[in-house]
């Protein structure tokens, strides 16, 4: 085998194309073999393996810099450059990240778990390198998905103004995590179905090289011609227009054409854009046939594509999505709002139960915070659904456009806490600190799915601005399920265990590990109270009050930042001042 050769990029610079193709296919079976153990983004990294084959054949990393949108389209350069024996540590504690990491290589010089954010940095690094008189390439791989992002539109006028060598690899699978929605995506479109384009600027450039050339003026009026041929036939030349040289579109999938049209790219002064079409599960028939569900894939048997799932209780995300549509019913104003996330924010079935009710907007975070803002000032009751590490992304927008303005719009937080896999850039462990310092905002978190019910029901029917219920990666724990829901009063906490040796203040996925210290001190004759502290913000002051005059020390157990968490906030409230204990 090929593959069993390849230790660094160095080793494939001597192949030829018929052997590059072969070792294709052999990281494609090595892809679906592992995955099918450890889970990861099969599909996205099925879609690049001729593409990063072609990057690394041709230019040379690290001096040459590659910078991966996103990251999770990675796996194949990780293979390329000596990680293909920690492929089953991928995900996993202390193993093989599932996004380019720094530290794991010389080779990834760009960290990102959140898109579009390769052309930014490709600029900054291209500066970089003039000013200090280097030569080396600056190559961005970013997908048309991530072009749906303002940074990454911001990042182009940058870049088209500035006329910098630069290379950007639009590798266009007409996907990101969901189906691209936009007009974006409808260009692309249009630019790679225009058979007219691309035969006529064929037949075009070969009548051209069979003038003989007499001087700079024939040079200077045939690129004018190449460019009303391009005006002629495709609608908007939008990229050029940004200053970028635009090549393409090209199969990714096909090697001699595709390595042809990167060298031509190299030879380009000044940025450029190579449009390559790619296929997203390629070579893969479940991955192709539904590219959507295998973009991040649980375990799964290769001969079948049947997803290894344990049985249990729902997700949470599964307990908001059918609980957003019971809501909805009852409410006619209420619309759900995802930043390219209908999927895993548990969206589909409201999308098909309520078609002119659901807003994918793309990725596009802080878009869907303002538009969120502005459906509640005209009366709807906009429920944001969103990964807690994506509203990071949106946080001006929560602060200026929705909190000030004390606007009635419910988010629901996914990916709270702790996530394990997905890394560092997916821990969902910031938001607890930045939302319970902005006014008018409240906070909360269910102790089990039936309560995450209740506090949904409490959000819709909440009137005196935005709230928020934020929500862990991981199944319910299985308790019977209310039919009717009920809202819960505003700060309220409960006693779900007596003691008066110490209290601990627990929410989420923390209440059974509070429940399993306060069994296990109760057995040495101490008995610890657990409460929990559901609301975030506002805390309940009645309870804390209580806790101060009996003199409880006080323990407070969440996943997340320290600083700003619930833990401080006790801190800034006068009763916990006197607890002997908080921590």
């Amino acid at each position: 085998m090929l593959l069993e050769q390849i230790r660094q990029p160095e080793d494939i610079k001597h192949l030829t194309v018929d052997q590059l193709e072969q070792l294709a296919q052999e990281i494609r079976l090595f892809l679906i073999e592992k995955l099918s153990v450890t889970g990861g983004h099969l599909a996205p990294n099925l879609g690049v393996v001729e593409l990063t084959i072609a990057m690394h054949y041709l230019f040379d990393s690290p001096k040459d810099k590659f910078i991966f949108d996103v990251g999770h389209q990675s796996y194949v350069h990780k293979i390329l450059t000596g990680r293909m024996d920690r492929f089953d540590t991928l995900r996993k504690y202390k193993g093989l990240c599932g996004f380019v990491k720094r530290s794991e290589s010389e080779h990834d010089v760009w960290e990102a778990g959140h898109s579009s954010t390769s052309l930014s940095a490709a600029m900054g690094m291209a500066v970089a390198r003039d000013l200090k008189g280097e030569s080396n390439r600056v190559i961005a791989m970013i997908g048309d998905g991530a072009l749906t992002g303002g940074m990454a539109l911001e990042a182009l006028n940058h870049i088209g103004h500035e006329k910098r060598n630069l290379m950007v690899i639009l590798n266009d699978n007409e996907m990101s995590i969901a189906p691209n929605v936009g007009a974006l995506h409808n260009y692309l479109g249009k630019i790679r179905s225009d058979k007219h384009y691309v035969k006529a600027k064929e037949e075009f450039e070969y009548l051209i090289k069979k003038i003989p050339a007499i001087g700079g003026t024939l040079a200077k009026t045939a690129e004018r011609l190449k460019d009303a041929l391009k005006y002629m036939v495709v609608s908007g030349v939008w990229f050029e227009e940004l200053g970028l040289t635009y090549l393409g579109p090209v199969d990714g999938h096909n090697l001699p054409p595709l390595l042809e049209t990167l060298r031509q790219a190299d030879k380009v002064q000044g940025p450029v854009l190579v449009h390559v079409v790619t296929l997203k599960g390629k070579g893969y028939s479940p991955a192709e046939a539904d590219a959507h569900k295998w973009h991040g894939i649980s375990p799964y048997k290769i001969e079948s594509g049947q997803v290894l799932k344990t049985v249990g209780p729902p997700m949470y995300t599964e307990v908001f999505g059918q609980t957003l549509i019971e809501l909805a019913e009852q409410d006619p104003r209420i619309v759900a709002i995802t930043p390219a996330m209908p999927a895993g924010s548990g969206l589909m079935k409201f999308a098909d139960r309520f078609p002119k009710r659901m807003f994918d907007v793309g990725i596009a975070e802080q878009h869907a915070a303002t538009f969120s803002a502005a459906l509640a000032e005209e009366g709807m009751k906009p429920v944001f659904a969103v990964y807690s590490t994506f509203l990071q992304r949106a946080y001006d927008q929560v602060v200026h456009d929705i909190c000030r303005a004390n606007l009635n719009v419910m988010f629901a937080i996914d990916r709270a806490g702790f996530v394990g896999p997905d890394g560092e850039t997916h821990q969902g462990v910031y938001d607890i600190a930045y939302l319970r310092s902005i006014p008018n905002m409240v906070l909360m978190m269910p102790k089990d799915e039936n309560e995450l019910r209740h506090m949904m029901k409490t959000a819709v029917e909440y009137n005196d601005g935005p709230i928020a219920v934020r929500y862990p990666r991981i199944n319910g724990v299985g308790v019977p399920i209310d039919d009717v829901m009920k809202p819960i009063p505003i700060g309220g906490w409960e006693v779900l265990r007596n003691g008066d040796y110490a209290a601990i203040l627990a929410m989420g996925p923390m209440i059974p590990v509070a429940m399993a210290v306060a069994e296990a001190m109760g057995k040495e004759g101490k008995q610890v109270r657990v409460i929990n502290a559901r609301f975030i913000k506002p805390m309940d002051e009645a309870m804390l009050l209580q806790l101060a005059k009996e003199e409880i020390p006080i323990i407070t157990l969440e996943e997340g930042a320290q600083m700003g968490g619930s833990g401080a906030g006790l801190w800034n409230s006068t009763p916990a001042r006197t607890c002997s204990a908080c921590g």
